[in-house]
């Protein structure tokens, strides 16, 4: 006989896809209830989803209980446990401790005179009363089944709610990178919302950064922004976070070019001006997708990217600003012999110290990009005196201060941000903390904080490089030197604050260094 007739092939078995479930807490201090609710609602399913029953014996225990699950969705509640009242004392902890106006809370009692429904409902925002002994079977299931009809709809306009907010919040400032994420963070949220999904979701690009190609391969991709399984998964590559089978979805919606819809999850490709392949991944789906909702998946992928794009477009144009900033810098300083990476250094070191200091982000990076323009005057200041290698006569000392007003006065009437301080810092990085400085005579805090960190980087790179007129100082040196000056050339706050970074700042010259090393 031959071996084919031994054992017949099994069939093949299709795994049931796990659409999640809603979670019911059962109060009550009698388990006879807790097993006749559980096999009445046993084979209750709502939107693909079945129920996930927990159960509390005591007001303590649902107190426990409803502290560990926020996203419970209905509540079965006795009145009469432990005391005569303690359901109503769970029911006003729900709502006024927890502040948890989502929850669907059924009151459910076998003495029906203790708690009188319509001052119950009134009083402890109960959404639901009903008699034990008229609790059928069926209208346990009628009950449960309209309670989570409300719940997913409140559910899915808080969502709505939330994704608005973050929408509005970042279109204050919509493009600026952080808000860019955040704008699209929003989005996320408001298509699950509407879509009636958990909230994993993610959207992954070839870009990592606005305007900034990370590769040139179109299926490398990394996560652009998420939430749910996915938040703070950022920058990671999707060959790093996704499971095989996901994989695969996310393969064929890139080679397609098309959404493609699989089980309980889709992957919609988003074409794109700027990255070889973006893809907008959601999961949690409650069943099917309409024709409405396939348009309307199709118009939030539109969506994000236009605004993933127009972010791009605008750190483009940035990116360009700042590049004339540090090329129009960098040519002032070539005029200066030995100066190498002057400017470059400055802007970093800048960063460092007003992190240091306490500016914020924003702060800190309008100084690193505003810094290289602190000796855009010397472009007024004759070769003659700007290189001369010997001491400078008083007259010449004069003509070398102007060079302050000369860049104040090249940079004073823009509208940017960015040209506006380096404006302040043009003109005021040789003013001193005790008043002794140039042009002004500024002290203390008259003298701009962008100013005052300029200086210090300023002084701090000069000294540690060689120049026609120096040779380079050690940093035991500079230190001295630096410490010496707090409060009369440098601000004493600004000095302890350089202390702290100088390993980051020495970092920084030993990765931009001059033709001539520093001193050691």
């Amino acid at each position: 006989m031959s071996d084919n007739f031994l054992f017949a092939e099994e069939p093949e078995v299709n795994e049931a896809v796990n659409y999640g479930s809603w979670k019911v807490l059962i109060v009550d201090d009698e388990p006879e209830v807790h097993a006749v609710t559980k096999l009445a609602l046993n084979d209750f399913q709502f939107q693909n989803k079945r129920l996930e029953f927990i159960s509390a014996y005591s007001g303590v225990e649902a107190r426990a209980m409803l502290s560990s699950h926020p996203d419970i969705a209905i509540v079965l509640l006795d009145v009469v446990m432990e005391t005569d009242d303690a359901g109503l004392q769970v029911a006003r902890y729900i709502r006024e401790q927890l502040q948890n106006q989502f929850v669907r809370i059924i009151l459910r009692t076998g003495q029906p005179g203790q708690a009188p429904e319509r001052q119950v409902i009134v009083d402890y925002d109960i959404n639901d009363y009903k008699s034990k002994t008229e609790l059928t079977a069926q209208k346990l299931f009628t009950v449960i089944m309209s309670s989570l009809r409300s719940y997913r709809d409140i559910i899915s306009l808080e969502q709505s709610r939330q994704g608005l907010a973050k929408i509005i919040d970042a279109s204050v400032d919509l493009f600026s990178s952080h808000s860019m994420e955040q704008f699209i963070d929003g989005v996320l949220q408001q298509l699950t919302s509407v879509l009636g999904c958990d909230e994993n979701a993610c959207l992954v690009s070839s870009s990592l950064v606005a305007g900034t190609m990370q590769t040139t391969d179109p299926h490398d991709l990394f996560v652009f922004a998420g939430q749910g399984e996915f938040e703070r998964q950022e920058g990671r590559p999707i060959k790093e976070v996704l499971e095989p089978a996901l994989l695969d979805a996310f393969e064929e919606a890139l080679t397609s070019k098309d959404i493609v819809y699989r089980d309980n999850f889709l992957v919609a490709y988003c074409c794109s001006k700027f990255t070889q392949g973006s893809l907008l991944y959601v999961s949690g789906l409650s069943g099917p997708m309409s024709e409405n909702k396939k348009k309307l998946i199709e118009l939030f992928a539109q969506n994000v990217q236009v605004a993933y794009e127009n972010v791009q477009l605008q750190h483009e144009v940035e990116d360009t600003q700042r590049e004339i900033v540090y090329r129009l810098s960098e040519a002032v300083e070539h005029r200066s012999v030995e100066t190498g990476n002057h400017v470059r250094r400055i802007a970093f070191i800048c960063y460092e110290l007003a992190k240091a200091y306490g500016l914020s982000d924003e702060d800190a990076e309008r100084i690193m990009f505003a810094a290289p323009l602190h000796d855009v005057g010397k472009i007024g200041i004759p070769d003659a005196i700007l290189n001369k290698p010997a001491n400078l006569t008083e007259q010449e000392w004069q003509v070398m201060q102007t060079h302050s007003s000369i860049g104040f006065n090249i940079l004073k009437n823009s509208k940017r941000s960015i040209i506006q301080a380096g404006a302040v810092i043009a003109r005021d990085h040789h003013e001193k903390w005790d008043g002794s400085g140039y042009p002004s005579g500024k002290k203390g805090e008259d003298i701009h904080v962008f100013a005052r960190i300029a200086a210090l980087a300023d002084v701090y790179d000069a000294l540690r490089h060689r120049r026609c007129y120096k040779d380079a100082w050690t940093l035991e040196q500079v230190l001295a030197e630096i410490d010496s000056q707090s409060g009369r050339q440098f601000e004493p706050k600004m000095v302890a604050s350089f202390k702290v970074v100088v390993p980051k700042l020495e970092a920084i010259l030993q990765k931009y260094p001059d033709d001539v090393n520093v001193s050691g």
